[in-house]
């Protein structure tokens, strides 16, 4: 079995490359595709926690949540456009796995709020979850830091 793409980039948010963000760590594009690479998976996933955070003040969907974006499927209708994903299911199976509905508004910068939606699009981006808790821990905290 292969590695997932997310995991070889030490992406594993599968953030798109853009030059004009430069990211802790991003080291490039991957050749021939569009994710950044990442020196290191702390780093990426450093970046894909800083990610979510930026979403929060940044327009939400109407009648969704508060101002701006505060909810999970907010930020998964952002992260993950439905022109290229299943973005309901996606946010039902972020939202199950840190315990609350999908329109419900969250706390993006509380620290098991994050990580919980950090570790949620790890695995639906990979397949699953493949670092210890303590680079996951680390990235996030420079996430917040």
């Amino acid at each position: 079995m292969s590695t997932p793409r997310g995991v070889r980039n030490r992406n594993p948010g599968n953030i798109d490359f853009n030059p004009r963000n430069d990211w802790q760590g991003q080291i490039g594009k991957e050749p021939g595709g569009r994710f950044a690479i990442f020196d290191t998976p702390e780093n990426g996933i450093r970046a894909l926690g800083k990610l979510l955070i930026n979403y929060r003040g940044k327009d939400g969907m109407p009648g969704v949540g508060g101002k701006g974006i505060d909810t999970v499927l907010e930020t998964i209708n952002r992260w993950a456009p439905s022109n290229e994903n299943d973005t309901q299911a996606y946010a039902g199976a972020v939202a199950k796995r840190i315990g609350v509905r999908t329109t419900d508004p969250i706390n993006i910068k509380d620290l098991a709020t994050l990580r919980g939606m950090v570790v949620s699009i790890i695995i639906h981006e990979n397949g699953g979850n493949p670092y210890p808790p303590a680079i996951i821990d680390e990235g996030v905290r420079r996430a917040l830091a």
